[in-house]
């Protein structure tokens, strides 16, 4: 009961914070029409969440990476990619040729997708840990950042000029392709470093239910987690 509680603040605290970060990146964005594009993944996500909080929680660990990437999304809506003060700071300290922002977001696009696909296919598919499910987790970010890219592409053709800071190539006629490297490379490094911890993360919130279903480890025995999302 005290870890649900606990994680229930968590929670509360990470969609408060959303929320107030969420007014801040609308007033006065760099434009609102980048803005809306850039940021309705987050709130697209918000609802998805909101709506399967009872029936699906998650571990508090993809509540946590989900809310970085969101601040992520809020930011560049705010700024757009390329002009984030931060990392224009960071282009002319070093004279580098672009504002690298957008690099993150795309980071993050593997990064954070490969630990919630790791933990639905773990909770909701016969699917064991190992090199078979991390291939499978690899393949569902490379096709939603493809997605994405084809999503720009589209609107880029439909408004013209108007959709430029939201396509965010500036000027490098490879960008598509090193986006979709980051997303893997994230992705990668997601599963190499978190597993572990994700697995404790699944298991630690599972201790307050009042039932489990089975998740099937590496060697094939059943370990403990939680069916129907309560106690997460």
């Amino acid at each position: 009961m005290r870890d649900n509680n606990k994680s229930a603040k968590l929670h509360l605290g990470l969609l408060i914070s959303f929320l107030v970060l969420l007014v801040w990146s609308v007033i006065k964005p760099h434009d609102l029409f980048s803005w809306f594009l850039e940021t309705a993944p987050a709130m697209i996500g918000l609802v998805i969440l909101a709506a399967t909080y009872r029936r699906f929680r998650l571990s508090n660990l993809a509540y946590v990476l989900i809310w970085m990437h969101a601040i992520i999304l809020l930011v560049g809506g705010h700024y757009t990619y390329a002009e984030v003060p931060l990392f224009n700071w960071i282009r002319d300290t070093f004279h580098l040729s672009r504002n690298h922002y957008d690099r993150v977001g795309h980071f993050a696009q593997g990064f954070v997708p490969a630990i919630i696909a790791r933990e639905v296919l773990l909770r909701k598919s016969p699917w064991k840990r190992g090199k078979l499910l991390s291939f499978i987790v690899l393949s569902i970010c490379l096709a939603i950042n493809a997605s994405y890219e084809l999503i720009e592409f589209g609107v880029s053709m439909a408004t013209g000029s108007a959709g430029d800071a939201f396509l965010g190539t500036q000027g490098d006629i490879w960008d598509t392709q090193k986006d979709m490297l980051l997303c893997l490379i994230g992705a990668v490094i997601a599963l190499v470093t978190l597993s572990r911890f994700h697995d404790g993360s699944i298991e630690r919130s599972a201790s307050g239910m009042v039932s489990a279903r089975p998740i099937i480890g590496r060697d094939g025995e059943p370990t403990r987690a939680e069916a129907g999302g309560e106690g997460r």
